[in-house]
């Protein structure tokens, strides 16, 4: 007799399986079938609506604006919206995840305050060497990431393009990604210069401050970077379709490079959205004029490694400033990366529950090293499961649970609701209020599977 049984459609990596069951024994899913099912302690069925995997939520800032503590609100937001792994980013508040110590401090804050499960990028500094890199890969971080802007000289640094050298040819011998935040310094300042001598501060001057050519000279400087050492090289936000092509040419070429896009770019334009959210919509890089649908096009082509939430845990008081300038970059995104990315999908006719696995659930466990434990409804991976209901409704950020309370998705109709939440085994959320307990997520380190198997 298994713990629990979960009946509905289950999608698998090899499709969805109409009235089928799936099995789950000490936190794991212990078998998926169809016709008769085993007995079980409970029984939970989910009727028409689709049992998938948990979403892995593969950049979030969770720490951004409060800290470590800021775990508890991220990850209870994660689990709301069918997220059961979130994969952490490196520039926390008060200081970036760079060394052991600050590892062992946010592990331990995961073990206090998480209600998903964790993953971690590390980062370096640029006072250090490239043997400060070891002891993080030791303790399981996933990928590392820095930036070619500076937002801040000790949380978000810029690192110049010898130190980049250096620190791809000290991966290169492993599996571990480097991401880039991709913005070219010069010319980004040098806009915003223009920019604001020209009186321009509103969302419509954003894109222009920091114009395609930044990102795309900085993204193909790193890629080139990355193919001189044969080290996976990760765009970590295209903003736009021209990115993708970009990493696809290196990939071709058989350099490993990647690229990754966040869900608001598949969703909002300034050109039609600006007036009405101005920075409320503000990210880094911009979302870009006229690019939706080529983006889409582009997640179609499979050029998109896998689609995020760019999560940054920032209240809306950041977003009232005099000038686009002083605004702070980024939107909440955890309980609307799973029904915007489904939705819009279906939108324009694609396989949404097709496409939601791959891009959402299974890439990005392959990415981070956590497949086959994670990202699939198959027998011996964690029991993290994510319930969909086919129900339309209007998106009321209000009633988020990330104490935030506001987004720029806010007022829009999804096609799908989550109804439930299992992480590893537990109900996490019973689609109205999470049910787990602070701590109940787990840390988890990078496993042996790579993206270039």
């Amino acid at each position: 007799m298994c713990e629990l049984l979960i009946r509905g459609t289950i999608v698998t990596p090899d499709g969805p399986i109409e009235n089928a069951w799936l099995a789950i024994e000490d936190g794991k899913i212990a078998a998926v079938g169809s016709g008769p099912a085993p007995a079980a302690a409970e029984v939970f069925d989910a009727g028409s609506a689709l049992v998938m995997p948990g979403i892995i939520d593969g950049q979030t800032h969770a720490g951004s604006y409060g800290g470590l503590e800021g775990l508890r609100s991220t990850t209870r937001s994660a689990v709301a919206g069918g997220v059961t792994t979130i994969v952490d980013m490196p520039y926390d508040n008060p200081v970036p995840l760079n060394d052991k110590a600050t590892l062992e401090a946010k592990i331990d804050a995961i073990g206090q305050h998480a209600h998903a499960n964790v993953a971690l990028y590390g980062t370096i500094m640029p006072d250090q060497t490239t043997e400060d890199l070891k002891v993080l890969i030791e303790g399981g971080v996933c990928a590392f990431k820095i930036s070619a802007f500076e937002s801040s000289p000790t949380r978000f640094p810029r690192i110049p393009a010898d130190r980049m050298l250096d620190i791809f040819e000290a991966l290169a011998p492993t599996q571990l990604p480097l991401g880039i935040h991709n913005e070219d310094q010069e010319i980004v300042r040098a806009r915003i210069a223009r920019a604001k001598a020209e009186g321009r501060d509103g969302i419509a001057a954003h894109s222009d401050s920091r114009p395609p050519a930044a990102e795309l000279s900085s993204t193909a400087h790193f890629l080139e970077l990355g193919a001189a050492t044969s080290a996976h090289a990760h765009i970590v936000h295209l903003s736009l379709a021209r990115g993708f092509q970009l990493v696809d040419t290196y990939l071709q070429a058989g350099y490993r490079a990647t690229g990754e896009l966040c869900v608001h770019y598949l969703w909002f334009d300034p050109s039609t959205h600006g007036a009405e959210l101005g920075a409320r919509m503000k990210v880094n890089p911009p979302v870009r004029p006229g690019e939706i649908e080529r983006l889409w096009q582009e997640v179609v082509s499979g050029r998109v490694a896998f689609v995020s939430s760019d999560h940054s845990s920032w209240p809306i008081d950041n977003k009232f400033t005099p000038s686009i300038f002083e605004a702070g970059a980024g939107v909440p995104g955890l309980e609307t990366l799973l029904p915007a990315f489904f939705t819009g999908a279906a939108a324009r006719g694609l396989d949404a529950v097709a496409l939601t696995a791959q891009q959402l659930c299974e890439n990005p466990a392959r990415f981070f090293g956590l497949w086959p434990r994670k990202g699939a409804l198959i027998a011996g991976a964690d029991a993290d499961i994510a319930i969909v209901a086919r129900q339309a409704h209007i998106w009321n950020a209000q009633f988020a649970h990330d104490g935030l309370n506001w987004s720029p998705f806010d007022g829009r109709e999804f096609g799908i609701k989550v109804a439930r939440t299992y992480v590893n085994g537990k109900l996490a959320y019973d689609g109205a209020k999470v049910c787990n307990a602070p701590g109940d997520g787990r840390y988890l380190p990078r496993g042996d599977h790579h993206w270039f198997a």
